[in-house]
């Protein structure tokens, strides 16, 4: 196969609007389809919400299960809170008390890059509470085969940086943030997509946590005592051509995990459900209906 007979649809428009109070924190979720409980955590990109990580993948999830699309704090149109303490600790409860507030017991994960780090964690503390886990781009321990890890585990909060700095964002920016980050081919990506996140990139608070730093994110945490406490079938899911780490990183992660496993994809790079949907969806639908199965 070659990059000229793949495509990259856009997301198209956005569902519908719901919003849940959980442990003091408003959270902004899509709900569409129905059946088994499914919960998409989206990146940490400038920009990322649940719609534009998720929204070309969705129509595909949907046929067969409920997905809960969840714009993690400080992203999107959820709430813009301050994070104290350890950081993947407190996004953790907070979705667990946001899986109890919209009545779900457990749930599978389906996640990229930050949510994927969250959802782990998740997972450790909470096993009860997580049927599988999709971990797509994630980067839970700060140490690698290749070690040490590029700009020290650091790379995506350089390039923040860099987005929200100087004279601050563009459109141009945005553009060359995605397609040397997170797209494999520039060329495949959608100018609907760029827009989205670049128009999200500019509301108010998300610009002023961005102007703070690191500071209101909280402390970072290494999650490698809690992987081998994770119970959850896992499959951890990368772009062979991954910007930020190779595929020796995930083979370690899915060795730490008591049942986990690693898929590959070429042509990618850090935004596998974007870049190549159809793919990726026939890919994880295999894991899940392999669960439902075993």
């Amino acid at each position: 196969m070659t990059t000229e007979h793949l495509t990259s649809p856009a997301a198209g428009p956005m569902p519908q609007s719901h919003y849940a109070k959980a442990d003091g924190v408003e959270y902004h979720y899509h709900d569409i389809g129905s059946g088994q409980d499914t919960i998409f955590l989206h990146g940490g990109g400038p920009g990322c919400t649940a719609w534009s990580d998720f929204g070309p993948v969705a129509p595909y999830f949907e046929r067969d299960r409920r997905c809960l699309l969840v714009d993690i704090l400080q992203y999107g149109r959820s709430e813009k809170c301050r994070v104290t303490g350890p950081m993947w600790d407190f996004h953790a409860a907070k979705t667990v008390a946001l899986m109890d507030e919209l009545g779900v017991d457990r749930a599978d994960f389906i996640c990229n890059s930050w949510g994927g780090t969250i959802a782990l964690n998740l997972a450790a503390l909470h096993p009860d509470r997580v049927r599988s886990l999709v971990i797509t781009g994630s980067m839970p321990v700060f140490y690698g085969p290749l070690a040490p890890l590029p700009e020290r585990g650091h790379r995506g909060r350089t390039a923040r940086d860099v987005y929200y700095g100087g004279e601050g964002p563009t459109r141009e920016k945005m553009r060359q943030l995605i397609t040397r980050l997170e797209w494999y081919d520039a060329e495949r990506l959608p100018e609907e997509t760029l827009d989205l996140r670049y128009q999200q990139s500019l509301e108010r608070e998300e610009r002023e946590l961005a102007a703070l730093s690191d500071s209101p994110r909280g402390e970072w945490q290494d999650l490698t005592e809690q992987l081998g406490k994770i119970e959850a079938p896992t499959l951890f899911m990368w772009g062979r051509e991954d910007a930020f780490l190779t595929p020796d990183y995930p083979m370690m992660l899915a060795r730490m995990v008591q049942r986990g496993n690693l898929h590959v994809m070429d042509h990618v790079s850090h935004h596998l459900q974007e870049e190549r949907p159809g793919a990726y969806h026939a890919v994880v639908d295999g894991f899940l209906e392999a669960i439902d199965h075993r």
